[in-house]
C-alpha cells in the first residue's frame, strides 16, 4: 500500500521543470553491498563512429525545452550478430541455469553485437544512477543546475546500503559535483536521493529518460530500492553508454567529466574482473540481494572499444552470479580483443 500512495503522489507532479525541489518519502532501506577497491585509470578519447546511429525521435511535447539531438530515441542500427560469441555465452548460461541474465554488447568499431534478453526489464539496483548522472549533466549544460551549487542533506533523503553519507550529520552540505561523484564512485544512496530531489523527482526524471529513448528504464522509488521497483534493461544501459562514447548529447567537457567519474567506480568484482591486462573501463554497477548488474565503456589492451551491459537475476545473495558476469566479460573481451585467437571460458574459472 505504501507504494500505491507514493505513486499517487507522483502523478500530481507538474511536467515542467521548475526551481522548486520535489520531495519524496523513502521506504525503509536495507543493507546493500558497498562498492570497493579503488580504480582510477585513463581512457583514451572515444571517437564518434558512424556504425551506430539512431532513428530520429518522435516526441509529442517537450515543454522543458530539452535539447534533443536528431537521432536519440534509442533505435540502434547495428552490424551483424556475433554468432560464435553468442553460442559460447549460451553454452555458459546452460551451466548457470538457476540464473536469469539479460545482456547487450556492441563493438564500437564494427557495430557487431550480442543481444540475449537485451530488452528485458530488470530491477535496476544502482545502475539507475547512470541515467540520473547523464540527466544531471544535461541540466548543468542547460544552466539550470550549477556543479558548485550547494545541496543540503535532509533527513528524508538519508538512505542505508552503499555509501558513507548516511553516517554524516543531517544538514551537512555538499556541492552538486561532490554529491554526483559519490553517487557513482562509491554508489552512495543518500547522494543519489539528493540528486533525484534536486532534479525534480521521479516524474520529471522519467520524462527525461524517455527523451533519451530508454524503453525499460523507470525511477519509482528513492534509494535504497530494496524491492527492485526501479527498472532498466541491458540494452538501455548500452544506449546510455553509446550516447556518452559517441558524444551524442553533451559537450566534450561534460562527456570527459562523466568518463572520469565512471572510471573511478570502486566495485571491480563484475565486468572489470573479466578483462585482460591493460584494459580500461568506465562503468556503473548495481547490487541487490536478488539482482546484479554492470554496464559501461571498455577499451581493450589493443585499443579496441566496446559497450557492455549485463543484468542477472539470482537466488538470494548467490555469489555465483558474480562469477557468471566475470566469465561473460572474459569471453567477450577475449573475442573482441583477439577474434582470430578466440578462446572460451577462462579455464581457471569454475561454476
Amino acid at each position: 500500500m505504501k507504494l500505491f500512495r507514493h505513486l499517487a503522489n507522483f502523478s500530481s507532479l507538474a511536467l515542467l521543470f521548475s526551481p522548486l525541489m520535489a520531495t519524496a518519502s523513502p521506504l525503509p532501506s536495507s543493507p546493500q553491498a558497498a562498492d570497493n577497491n579503488n580504480y582510477n585509470t585513463i581512457l583514451a578519447p572515444l571517437p564518434a563512429l558512424p556504425s551506430i546511429r539512431f532513428v530520429p525521435p518522435t516526441i509529442q511535447n517537450n515543454p522543458a525545452n530539452i535539447p534533443v539531438n536528431p537521432g536519440n530515441n534509442g533505435e540502434m542500427r547495428l552490424g551483424r550478430e556475433m554468432s560464435t560469441l553468442n553460442s559460447q555465452i549460451k553454452a555458459l548460461m546452460s551451466r548457470y541455469n538457476y540464473l536469469s541474465p539479460g545482456m547487450f554488447f556492441v563493438d564500437l568499431q564494427t557495430g557487431d553485437y550480442i543481444d540475449i534478453n537485451g530488452n528485458k526489464a530488470f530491477p535496476a539496483a544502482s545502475t539507475i544512477k547512470l541515467p540520473i548522472l547523464i540527466t544531471l549533466f544535461q541540466e548543468i549544460e542547460a544552466g539550470r543546475v550549477r556543479p558548485d551549487e550547494t545541496l543540503v542533506m535532509r533527513r528524508d533523503l538519508v538512505a542505508g546500503g552503499s555509501g558513507d553519507m548516511q553516517n554524516m550529520r543531517v544538514g551537512s552540505k555538499f556541492s552538486v559535483l561532490q554529491t554526483a561523484t559519490k553517487m557513482m564512485t562509491i554508489s552512495d544512496n543518500t547522494a543519489t536521493n539528493m540528486i533525484i530531489d534536486r532534479l525534480g523527482g521521479f516524474y520529471r526524471l522519467n520524462e527525461r529518460f524517455r527523451t533519451l529513448g530508454l524503453q525499460n528504464t523507470a525511477l519509482r522509488h528513492l534509494l535504497a530500492d530494496e524491492y527492485g521497483t526501479n527498472t532498466t534493461s541491458a540494452k538501455d544501459l548500452v544506449l546510455l553508454s553509446n550516447l556518452i562514447a559517441n558524444n551524442q548529447i553533451l559537450s566534450d567537457a561534460s562527456r570527459n567529466q562523466i568518463l572520469d567519474i565512471m572510471r573511478r567506480c570502486h566495485n571491480q568484482s563484475m565486468l572489470p574482473s573479466g578483462l585482460g591486462a591493460g584494459a580500461v573501463i568506465a562503468h556503473k554497477t548495481g547490487t541487490l540481494r536478488f539482482v546484479l548488474g554492470d554496464a559501461g565503456i571498455i577499451q581493450t589492451a589493443s585499443g579496441k572499444r566496446y559497450l557492455a551491459g549485463i543484468l542477472v537475476r539470482r537466488p538470494n545473495h548467490d555469489a555465483r552470479a558474480t562469477t557468471f558476469i566475470r566469465q561473460v566479460s572474459h569471453i567477450v573481451y577475449d573475442y573482441i580483443n583477439h577474434p582470430q585467437q578466440f578462446t572460451s571460458v577462462n579455464p581457471k574459472d569454475k561454476v
